[in-house]
């Protein structure tokens, strides 16, 4: 299984961006999906995951009410809609994966398959 996160970009303050991430290989629909960020100098922190049985959890305060993770079995791509985006939200953001038919984590460790990161930056 291969990641390919996507959909970074330099947005406005108020701004919105929708990540991707498509895992290439089997099983997709059984894995847990989550989405982390780093922001320079800081640790990486889980944002949000989707389990295989389309649960979601939302693990940053801020973010809640402001980002939906989605999944979309046709298209075997995880999705986070990211709205009224903040200077705070400025970070590399990277999908992550964990083995067949885990529950979602917060913790990196737990995650055993990483993209590469797509960079999001709020600015004015």
């Amino acid at each position: 299984v291969q990641l390919q996160a996507s959909g970074g970009g330099l947005v406005q303050p108020g701004g919105s961006l929708k990540l991707s991430c498509t895992p290439f290989g089997e099983e997709f629909n059984a894995r847990s999906i989550a989405w982390f960020r780093q922001a320079p100098g800081k640790e990486r922190e889980g944002v949000s995951c989707i389990s295989p049985g389309d649960n979601t959890y939302y693990y940053v305060d801020s973010a809640k009410g402001r980002f939906t993770i989605s999944r979309d079995n046709t298209k075997d791509t995880v999705y986070l809609h990211m709205n009224s985006l903040e200077p705070d939200d400025t970070a590399v953001y990277y999908c992550a994966i964990r083995k067949y038919r885990s529950a979602c984590s917060r913790s990196p460790g737990d995650y055993y398959l990483w993209g590469q990161g797509t960079q999001v930056t709020v600015s004015s």
